[in-house]
């Protein structure tokens, strides 16, 4: 018997999505995980159940919103080093996502809104 959030690669189960939501934590400090996840999440997009199909809408979001934010947090730190508060706030941001996504995913619960800006 297998428990549904095992670690997997099959896009049909809970593991791989909680692998993706882990590939992009781990991606803070290695950059090239936070690929490798989102087109982990691209792939399964569609290929599961409502639940799965919502965290992997939520991945997608969280991958291309994050990459808006620290392209803007990059353009601004010529600004009076307004680029550095939002980077930070784009981390906090990015983890904030993150974590509740796994909590959501551990809980069987699809994510409530996953095209939003915010958390």
């Amino acid at each position: 018997m297998t428990d549904s959030n095992q670690i997997s690669v099959d896009p049909n189960t809970r593991g791989n999505a909680n692998l993706i939501y882990i590939l992009y934590l781990v991606g803070i400090v290695v950059g090239v995980t936070t690929i490798v996840g989102v087109v982990m999440a691209y792939i399964g997009k569609g290929q599961g159940d409502a639940v799965l199909e919502s965290h992997y809408n939520n991945q997608i979001n969280i991958f291309w919103k994050g990459f808006l934010y620290s392209v803007v947090s990059v353009i601004l730190i010529p600004i009076l080093g307004l680029g550095i508060l939002t980077g930070l706030a784009t981390l906090v941001w990015y983890i904030v996502r993150c974590v509740k996504g796994m909590q959501a995913l551990s809980a069987g619960q699809p994510i409530d809104n996953p095209g939003s800006w915010l958390f």
